[in-house]
């Protein structure tokens, strides 16, 4: 098993760096992800920020070719530890002066840096050095053991993605909303009537007592919404605490899906935070002070 894990080490390696390198150098998104990163912050430049990123990208994709076609050359593996090893003093750089802002490691996530970029910095340098001292080429080790190299492969992409905050929309938060409808959430009540179209609770919310509560933490647009027992849940991404405490955390409205501009009174509405990484929820006291129109307090 050692030595597949080695000899599959520089295809795994070439996959996360070409990936993460290919989307910073060709992304349509890199000069608009650019000033949302600590990087712009460092270097007080959206416009050096995005030429950084995007060198940043080709020195990976240089790596990645070079990790493929001459596996069994120290040199590829060395650069990618050293590449890794940067990426980390970066994240923590980048946490400690712009905690809010995302580390544009692949130039399309929106989360601040989290524990998550740190543990894919870190394969990075475990798996340059791993590459730097192995011998052999990955494709002998699958010819050597073609279905072991598979399981090896596919566990390594699902650690990958699961480490990728920019993946979460397609399989994270389809995996919670699953979790929600199966167990429930502490916001849903019960009601149910003809429902009305999604921007129109978004107007209503945007308008509400609870949005203005809610707003300084909010950081994105609509996110995903869906529906649960009669009521309209939207979520939104945002950062929850200031300095060294912030944390990327799910903002969760909940509110009559039947409730329109025409149904007279404002409607319930009621808002929680749901930490990121683990899924629970964290407590708003702040939230619980401010409650709605109809005199039901908004759940933390």
């Amino acid at each position: 098993m050692l030595s597949l894990t080695t000899g599959l080490a520089p295809l795994v390696l070439a996959g996360l760096l070409g990936w993460t390198g290919a989307i910073k150098v060709f992304g349509r998104g890199t000069a608009r992800q650019a000033p949302k990163t600590a990087l712009a912050r460092m270097l007080r430049s959206s416009e050096r920020a995005t030429k950084v990123l995007r060198a940043t990208g080709a020195a990976e994709l240089l790596i990645a070719a070079a990790l493929l076609m001459t596996p069994a050359n120290p040199m590829p593996g060395a650069a990618a530890a050293v590449l890794g090893a940067g990426f980390l003093g970066y994240l923590g750089y980048g946490r400690t002066v712009a905690p809010e802002s995302s580390c544009g490691c692949s130039a399309s996530e929106d989360t601040p840096i989290t524990w998550r970029a740190f543990a894919r910095a870190a394969l990075v340098v475990i798996g340059g050095a791993t590459v730097a001292v192995a011998q052999g080429t990955w494709w002998s080790a699958i010819s050597e053991s073609p279905a072991g190299a598979l399981v090896f492969l596919a566990g390594a992409a699902a650690v990958l993605v699961a480490l990728s905050a920019d993946l979460d929309r397609w399989w994270l938060l389809p995996l919670r909303r699953t979790r929600l409808r199966v167990f429930g959430h502490p916001l849903l009540g019960t009601a149910g009537r003809d429902q009305v179209p999604v921007a129109a609770s978004v107007e209503l919310l945007e308008n509400s007592l609870a949005w203005q509560a809610a707003a300084p933490v909010v950081r994105s647009a609509l996110l995903d919404h869906w529906e649960d027992d009669g009521w309209r849940i939207l979520q939104y991404s945002g950062v929850y605490g200031d300095g060294e405490n912030a944390r990327p955390v799910a903002v969760v409205f909940a509110l009559d899906a039947t409730a329109g501009r025409d149904t007279g009174d404002d409607p319930i509405v009621r808002v929680s935070y749901v930490d990121a990484d683990s899924g629970e929820a964290v407590a708003m006291d702040e939230l619980n002070a401010v409650p709605s129109r109809r005199s039901l307090p908004m759940a933390g």
